[in-house]
């Protein structure tokens, strides 16, 4: 079993920066691909970023391109997302996941989540 939990949520005005963190317990993340997922109010779930086991392949949605940056410390169990020109639009709890390869993540079937942390930006 692998237990995810986010921090670094918060409020920030547009145009403003946050750091997001995922940090793992009960197995090693160095195995696993791992990815950030957001779901804003009244829609759907949707990708962000992955990021191979070993760092070598980073995946974004278009939205996020150029604004978002995921990476990876390995020996501390630990993923980040890094969000930098935050919109409005990116305003969502932002989930972390991670499953045995980037593949999965595309397709959402991560096999283990965190519980979100709260982004709120403001215009």
């Amino acid at each position: 079993q692998v237990q995810l939990v986010e921090s670094g949520g918060g409020l920030v005005q547009a145009g403003g920066s946050l750091r997001l963190s995922c940090a793992a317990s009960g197995r090693t993340l160095s195995g696993y691909a791992m990815g950030w997922f957001r779901q804003a109010p009244g829609k759907e779930r949707e990708f962000v970023a992955a990021i191979s086991p070993s760092a070598t392949i980073e995946k974004y949605a278009d939205a996020v391109m150029g604004r978002f940056t995921i990476s990876r410390d390995n020996a501390k169990n630990t993923v980040y997302l890094q969000m930098n020109s935050l919109k409005p639009e990116d305003t969502a709890v932002y989930y972390c996941a991670a499953g045995l390869n980037t593949a999965l993540i595309l397709q959402r079937r991560a096999g283990y989540w965190g519980q979100g942390t709260q982004v709120s930006v403001s215009s």
